[in-house]
Order: structure tokens, then sequence, then C-alpha cells
């Protein structure tokens, strides 16, 4: 294998019962030991790998290296690269492009040298320095939410992985994938920030919007709003990971414009900093509905009107 050859990542297969099964074969080296870095860190422990060293400043950081990354040292971000024959990059966005930039203007990167990075906005445009240094980019993404503790772990088991990868590298980065439990899916590297705005809008948004539906809900008296929304927000969900917009119900999609108006006037009362994004959201609703079928032209007019006169 010549320096620029990428290292040998086993066929795909299911992982063993007891990692002692299988000898190490990769050096694991992880830059931000945060909620994303160790736990990843630790599936690939899981899958045989020996994690190396890991970087990580905060006490959070430290904790999380601590349980699931127990003996690893935590030593600087250059040390773990020069330990590892496969770096993690696990730290902000915002952060990527100047680290990336500090390890190649170091020469801290090593040729053939696999570099990941767990991003999802970034591709593996944001590795070029590093590339031309001779090092191997990878971007792997895992779709999903992480506590920074052992569950995260098991979690990755059936976990989507955004990748992007040169060609020749596609391989490597689906098997490292499948190793961690998850599902590699293709994603272009013109394509990852519509990939990215697709998932952060709806996690991010759907745990600001429960969130703001348990306070209305206790501002109404309602004791336990989590057992009140759970098997509803489960079934609205499902139904809509299953049908789409034909899986909408409530008063915007039936064109309930009286309906809607007494939603407008109460949380101006009650809740008015949840005002804009109620009729943000119903005006995003009542298009999807029309483009569908299912609200009526007629029956649009006046419940658009009501919005626009909510939110003037």
């Amino acid at each position: 294998m010549n320096d620029h050859d990428p290292p040998a990542v086993p066929a795909r297969r299911p992982r063993p019962a007891d990692p002692a099964d299988r000898p190490a074969r990769l050096a694991v080296g992880v830059v931000g030991a945060g909620r994303v870095g160790a736990p990843l860190a630790a599936a690939l422990t899981l899958a045989g790998h020996h994690v190396v060293a890991a970087s990580g400043v905060s006490d959070a950081s430290r904790r999380r290296a601590e349980e699931l990354l127990p003996g690893v040292p935590l030593t600087t971000p250059q040390d773990v690269i020069a330990r590892s024959d496969l770096a993690l990059l696990t730290v902000p966005d915002d952060a990527l492009p100047d680290l990336v930039a500090g390890l190649a203007a170091t020469g801290a990167l090593k040729p053939g040298q696999l570099l990941v990075h767990t991003s999802g906005r970034f591709g593996v445009s944001v590795l070029d320095e590093a590339a031309r240094a001779g090092a191997l980019p990878l971007a792997l993404h895992p779709v999903m939410t992480f506590t920074g503790t052992a569950v995260d772990v098991q979690r990755l088991v059936g976990c989507s992985f955004g990748v992007t990868a040169p060609e020749v590298l596609r391989p490597v980065a689906e098997a490292l994938v499948v190793e961690m439990g998850g599902e590699p899916e293709w994603i272009d590297e013109s394509a990852r920030p519509l990939y990215h705005v697709a998932l952060a809008n709806g996690a991010n948004h759907l745990v600001t919007l429960v969130a703001q539906s348990r306070d209305l809900l206790a501002a109404a008296g309602v004791r336990a709003p989590d057992r009140m929304l759970g098997p509803l927000l489960g079934a609205a969900l499902d139904n809509a990971l299953r049908a789409g917009d034909l899986a909408l119900t409530g008063p915007v999609a039936r064109g309930d414009a009286g309906t809607v108006a007494a939603h407008v006037s109460e949380l101006r009362r009650v809740a008015p900093q949840a005002l804009a994004a109620y009729i943000a959201m119903a005006r995003l609703t009542a298009d999807r509905a029309l483009t569908a079928g299912l609200l009526k032209p007629e029956a649009a007019e006046a419940l658009l009107d009501v919005l626009a006169e909510g939110g003037a």
C-alpha cells in the first residue's frame, strides 16, 4: 500500500458479539469528544477499531470520554492527529473550516490518513486543504440527535448517515458507517446544504413546536401535557411519514376560518410570542393543503384573510 492508498476496510458484515473476536484494524482519534464524537468512537471500538486519543477541553467532554472511552488519553488536536489512522473531527460546524486549516498549516496531517467530519452542513470540500496534504476526506453525518451518553451507541443501529466522499473512497465510507451500525445514504456535495436544512427544519423546529405546545397546555391547566401530546404527536408523525400532505388534519386543512380566528385571538392574549410562528405555519399548511386538494379555494380565501388580519 503506498502513502495515498486508502486503508483497507473489511466488507460489510454484522458486528461480532464480543469485540475481542476481531483484532483492532485502525487507530482512531477524536478531535472534539462532545456529544457526537464520543459515541461514534465507542461504536468504532465495538467494530474492532482501537481509539488511541481524544481531545476535549470542557468538563462535559472529559466526563463523556471517561464514560464512553475509558482509558483513552485526552490530548491536543495535533497529538490526536499524529496518533491516528482515522481521525474524527466532531466539532461545531462553524469551527470546522478553521480547524482543518490549522491542522493543514501545522503539518499535522499524514498522507493516507482518513479524515472524517460529521457535519451535516458540509461535504468534503471543507477538507480540501487536508486533502492537498495527502489526507483522505470523508463526510459521515449521523442523522440523529445525540445525548452524549451510552444510549447513543445503541441508537446508531439502523440510523441513516449522510455520506459524501470522493468516488474512490465511497466503499470505505459506506463500510465504516455499516460497522457503526448505520445505513449509508449517498449525498452529492452540491446537495449538502439542502439536505441539512431539511433535517434541521424537521428535527429542530419539531422540538420547538412540541415544547411550545407543552407550555400552552400547561397554561390551560393540563396536568400532564407530555402524556396528552405523546399519542397525538406520535400518530401525527407516523401518518406524515406514511402519507405526506394527505395526513393533514385540523382547522387549517378543513378551512375552519372561525376556529383559526379564535386561535389567533387566544394566542395574542396568552402567548403573543407564539403568534408569529402559528400564523407562518398555518399559512404554509394552507398552501400545502390547497396543493394536495384537501382545502377548497373558497375556504382558503377566508382562512388566509383571517391570517393576514392576525399578523397585522
